[in-house]
Parts: structure tokens; sequence; C-alpha cells
């Protein structure tokens, strides 16, 4: 089970700063083999929402309120350690993410840019595709909603 926590960036301690760094680093880059920008400068307007397995960060999101990224609130960056992901762990930490929206944005729909492949989990967390499939990084994403 995840012990999940939520910070706003400035809440955020070096270590912690570091593990969001490192994860998201080893999947989005490494895993993927996709080059891109990850240290984007909208970390400090996000909440970051960590999922922690004993003391290692096995999953993560960041969510922003209405505005700070999509017109709508939104999701982005969801990881989850290659090694961790049998456990199911995506699920907790979007549900967690969902619930963070509603707490401290008191905002139920949420707009996220999808990787395509993962469509189905997005759809069994009540996210529907809307517009057409376009690549962000080099990788086809889609668009989806929740309400």
């Amino acid at each position: 089970m995840l012990e999940i926590t939520t910070k706003t960036f400035k809440e955020l301690t070096t270590q912690e700063l570091y593990d969001v760094l490192q994860l998201r680093a080893e999947v989005f880059v490494v895993e993927q083999d996709c080059v891109y920008q990850d240290v984007d400068g909208k970390d400090k307007k996000a909440y970051h929402v960590l999922g922690y397995k004993d003391t290692t960060l096995v999953a993560y999101t960041r969510v922003f309120k209405p505005g700070d990224y999509f017109k709508e609130s939104s999701i982005g960056r969801v990881v989850v350690s290659k090694n961790q992901r049998q456990h199911k762990y995506g699920y907790d930490i979007m549900k967690a993410s969902i619930t963070a929206i509603k707490e401290n944005f008191d905002e139920t729909i949420i707009k996220i840019s999808a990787q395509c492949y993962l469509k189905i989990f997005y759809n069994q967390l009540g996210f529907i595709e809307t517009g057409e499939e376009y690549l962000e990084d080099g990788i086809p994403h889609m668009a989806m909603i929740k309400t």
C-alpha cells in the first residue's frame, strides 16, 4: 500500500524534489527514450502528489488549478516506477490526485494530456478522450477530460 502525501513546491524538501526528478527522468527520459525538457518551470505552480512504498518514491503526479496549465484543472507527469507497476499504483496516485484537485481547488473538471497507449487506464478513472491524437515530445498523446 502506498503512503500518499500532497505538497506545494515550497513544501518539498530537497530530497523529495531530487526523488521526483529522478523518478521522472528514470521513466520519461530513460525508459521511454524521450529527450525533452522535464524541468519546465511549471513545478513551482503545481501541487505535487507523492506516493511512497516504505521510504521510496514509486508514484507521482503534479496537479494544477484551472488556468495554470490548461483552462481546466489538470494532472500531469503521471509516473509509476517500472518495477512497481504490477501493484496498480497508477490507480492509487491518480485517485489521490483527483481528490487533491477537489480538496485544494474545489474543482471536478480535469483535463489531461495522456499518452495514447494509456487510454483504457484513464477511461477506467472516468476520463473521456476529446479531439484528435497529436505528438508531444515525439510520443502520441490525446486530450482527455473528466467531469
